[in-house]
């Protein structure tokens, strides 16, 4: 029992390592406390989601709230009213979710069962993430925020990958590629344009960037275990 039951040696050591660089940019480049936490509590989440964990969730609670108050002094309001608004209650949404689809049968690490996205669910997902960013930019351009088209477009995919990730669906990971890569380069430009020192924002993505890949490949091998199981 327990969040880290059956991990490998490469999460231990992913995980492991990614806490040196945090900790080594808080003491080094006096970055702040808040991004650390932030950091560190969305690194553990998003490899619990990797592992289908649903303590993921209970990361997230104080990932969403420290990362929404970061990003309101950049002036990023849509990461802003993303994680404070839509994220921080999903939060409570995902963990009763998930707890009434846990797997009967144990399969190596995960507790919960996995789905695989249909064609016709791929067009109709494509379809409204477009519809949707065009809409939220125009919006946050009337907020006057920052970089706004970028900033739409990481919220709405995060949007639907986050509804994806609660109906257990192995192709969010796909999603949280792209919204990883735009991330990046949203921190990346905001503390070139408006300095500050929370680098670890950068590293954050970049390691989601890395567990996103990860999550996809495992939660693939999960969807084909479950599949083969119920046959």
């Amino acid at each position: 029992m327990g969040i880290f039951r059956n991990w490998s040696r490469f999460e231990m050591g992913w995980l492991f390592t990614f806490t040196l660089v945090n900790l080594y940019l808080f003491l080094a480049w006096e970055d702040s406390l808040i991004g650390l936490i932030s950091s560190l509590s969305g690194m553990l989440c998003v490899v619990l989601v990797a592992k289908g964990k649903i303590a993921n969730y209970y990361f997230g609670i104080f990932q969403t709230l420290t990362y929404a108050y970061i990003a309101y002094g950049y002036n990023l309001y849509g990461e802003v009213m993303l994680n404070a608004l839509f994220y921080f209650p999903v939060q409570f949404i995902g963990i009763y979710l998930w707890k009434r689809n846990k797997t009967v049968q144990a399969v190596k690490g995960e507790d919960v069962t996995v789905q695989s996205l249909t064609r016709k669910g791929w067009i109709y997902t494509i379809g409204l993430i477009v519809i949707f960013t065009i809409a939220y930019g125009f919006f946050l351009k009337y907020l006057g925020g920052k970089l706004v088209w970028t900033d739409s477009a990481t919220n709405v995919l995060s949007i639907a990958a986050q509804i994806l990730m609660l109906k257990r669906f192995a192709e969010q990971w796909l999603l949280w590629i792209s919204v990883n890569i735009l991330s990046i380069f949203l921190w990346l430009t905001a503390l070139l344009t408006q300095g500050g020192n929370d680098f670890s924002m950068l590293v954050m993505w970049s390691a989601f960037l890395i567990n996103s890949i990860y999550g996809y490949i495992n939660w693939r091998k999960l969807y084909k275990k479950q599949v083969k199981e119920a046959a």
